[in-house]
């Protein structure tokens, strides 16, 4: 393994580490507060764990098993670009739930490009 994929490596399970903290405390803060929470709130935060833990079982499996970085990289890059196009052309139209969740997946994505380059 050279350097780079060293480096690589560590910053996947930074990644991973991250993600975990961030499910947990989620997961926390659902158990202790859905009583008092709004409806539409539980199902954002649960869609958002959702995802969390697919990103932590394709980051589980990338550590384990290795991965074509480059196309992960090439991906990430690919989609975010599609998602800004999409955004330029039809932020006018989305409900701000869908603008939100949309703009903080592709912070999310460009938070990932960052750790993966």
């Amino acid at each position: 393994m050279n350097e780079r994929q060293k480096e690589e490596q560590a910053n996947r399970v930074d990644q991973l580490i991250n993600l975990v903290e961030k499910h947990t405390r989620t997961e926390r803060h659902l158990e202790q507060h859905s009583d008092i929470s709004d409806p539409g709130n539980l199902e954002n935060a649960e869609e958002v764990q959702r995802k969390r833990e697919e990103e932590i079982d394709n980051l589980k499996n990338i550590i384990a098993y290795g991965d074509n970085d480059t196309n992960e990289v090439e991906n990430l890059k690919r989609n975010i670009e599609y998602t800004e196009g999409y955004l330029e052309h039809n932020k006018d139209h989305m409900d701000s739930e869908t603008l939100e969740n949309t703009i903080e997946k592709q912070r999310h994505r460009k938070e990932q490009l960052d750790n993966l380059t």
